[in-house]
């Protein structure tokens, strides 16, 4: 399966006031392993950063003027994530921004939900952990993935812990597939074994009464008078 963990960086957090993505970062997974691929985008949002949200991610206006807008980069972008499973903490808040951008722009594409399935990692760490903190910070602590070079979010970082955080929150589902595995393994060598035996027609020929006798006083001979008591000539 095809996945890709995405994360976006905005201005704001109401997309419906105005405020728009500035950083989308996006890492894929091939069957439960980093492929190396990634995608990065920066954004000019011609408008200013809210200064909340500045802190956050230590991006300004200044610094995105005159990168790309969204609508030069739509085509690209979606055709990375197209056909994948997107992997999102706290899917809503992106997914919102990201379908409003698409719609600001009047874009061919649509919802982004019509080209991938969703599974919100959020969601499933309140299921593992009901009760407990389930930020970055905290279950990058709780399964022992690396972040203290982090000081600042940014979406292709994020994106990045992300996926190591989601490797190692779903491990037990690797595990299962391994037992899985190894009893089709057993099943496999069980049916062939099985079948050997049929197409050999082996008989079984019971021993008679004289020769079980024989049988028993060979043993009983061997443990009076063992062979290793009996030294060879030289």
């Amino acid at each position: 399966m095809r996945q890709v963990v995405l994360d976006t960086e905005t201005t704001g957090l109401e997309p419906q006031g105005g405020h728009r993505i500035i950083e989308i970062g996006c890492v894929e997974i091939s069957h439960r392993r980093l492929t190396g691929r990634h995608y990065q985008q920066f954004l000019d949002p011609k408008r200013e950063v809210d200064e909340g949200a500045s802190e956050v991610h230590g991006l300004t206006s200044k610094d995105l003027a005159g990168r790309p807008e969204f609508v030069g980069v739509v085509d690209n972008f979606m055709e990375f994530v197209s056909g994948a499973e997107l992997i999102i903490h706290n899917a809503p808040f992106d997914l919102g921004f990201i379908n409003m951008e698409l719609e600001r722009i009047d874009s061919k594409w649509g919802a982004i939900e019509n080209y991938c399935s969703v599974l919100d990692t959020l969601n499933h760490a309140r299921k593992l952990h009901p009760g407990q903190r389930n930020s970055l910070d905290a279950l990058c602590k709780r399964y022992d993935v690396a972040n203290s070079h982090r000081e600042l979010h940014g979406a292709l970082s994020d994106a990045e812990l992300w996926a190591e955080v989601y490797l190692a929150m779903t491990g037990g589902q690797e595990s299962l597939d391994l037992e899985s595995s190894e009893q089709a393994r057993q099943n496999v060598v069980s049916l062939v074994t099985q079948k050997a035996i049929d197409e050999a027609n082996l008989t079984v020929v019971a021993v008679s009464d004289d020769e079980l006798k024989d049988h028993t006083k060979i043993l009983s001979d061997m443990v009076t008078a063992p062979i290793w008591n009996n030294p060879q000539s030289e």
